[in-house]
């Protein structure tokens, strides 16, 4: 392939996992050039890509996660090399465990080649994983949020490409877990059990960082739109507890930096869905203690 119509490059330094010590050259993806044609932004926030005549389609997201072509230990590269100590241990013990996860999803897999789709999505479930073993000091739950939301993505891209792979279940059930880590990481926010400020960039996706207001809206409409609906007044506690807090977005009322107008338009939509939800299931009671879950 010509220089010029590369999508990514491998570093020329050397990389070392800190878990099983196995050299790696990083991959990352080459900016500039139309290689990133902005599209249409979804309502959850991705920033999608239109297909250059020079460079086809293009998945950024699939390049954000380092992971150990050894051993599969996986972070975003503000972890990845410095993993906690207590945790280094159990990482290690965890290597056959991860292997086995990936296997019947995608089948040999290979993080010294070029990124597929594949590699891209497995990376994200390979992450959320090593995150379990993360202490609260570095944000894991908010982490592994963001890395279900883009394990959905990137598997409804899959689901795409090759729709007789099932990967339409997988993107739903990574949805399912964004909703229940969405929403852990709120709570945990709220009670002093664990911030978010370790999460350099909330994105959701790596065009802009929404903050923690976009933390809120993704947290209210992955439970109007993922939550549980088999228990009728369960259903109304969560979208009332999600309704308070999307409503905390636009209280100020003005767009701002931080403040976006795009996601303050957005948040008062959803508010209004929410609302509309409530009413019809008779709602608007308080919410119970714990999110749920399923």
């Amino acid at each position: 392939m010509a220089e010029d119509k590369k999508l990514t490059f491998f570093s020329k330094n050397k990389s070392e996992c800190p878990i099983c010590e196995a050299p790696f050259y990083r991959e990352d993806l080459l900016s500039g050039g139309g290689r990133m044609i902005a599209g249409a932004l979804t309502r959850d926030l991705r920033r999608l890509y239109e297909p250059s005549k020079k460079f086809g389609e293009i998945f950024p997201l699939v390049y954000t996660i380092i992971v150990c072509p050894r051993c599969y230990y996986a972070a975003f590269p503000q972890d990845f090399f410095s993993p906690p100590d207590a945790a280094r241990l159990s990482l290690e013990e965890q290597t056959e465990r991860r292997e086995k996860s990936i296997e019947p999803l995608f089948g040999p897999l290979d993080f010294k080649e070029p990124r597929t789709l594949k590699e891209g999505a497995a990376a994200y479930f390979l992450a959320i994983m090593c995150y379990d073993f993360f202490t609260k000091d570095e944000s894991p739950t908010i982490k592994q949020a963001v890395c279900s939301l883009r394990a959905a993505w990137t598997f409804n891209d899959l689901y795409a490409r090759l729709p007789d792979d099932n990967y339409d279940y997988l993107s739903l059930n990574f949805y399912r877990k964004a909703c229940f880590f969405y929403a852990q990481a709120v709570e945990k926010e709220q009670k002093g059990t664990e911030g978010i400020g370790a999460m350099k960039n909330l994105g959701p996706d790596l065009e802009k960082n929404y903050g923690y207001d976009g933390v809120l809206y993704l947290y209210g409409l992955l439970e109007y739109l993922i939550g549980s609906k088999k228990d009728r007044q369960k259903r109304a506690g969560n979208l009332s507890r999600a309704k308070t807090m999307v409503a905390k977005i636009f209280g100020m009322g003005k767009a701002s930096k931080n403040k976006p107008a795009v996601l303050l338009d957005r948040a008062k939509d959803l508010y209004a869905d929410i609302a509309k939800e409530l009413e019809r299931l008779g709602g608007g009671m308080e919410g119970p203690d714990e999110p749920s879950a399923e």
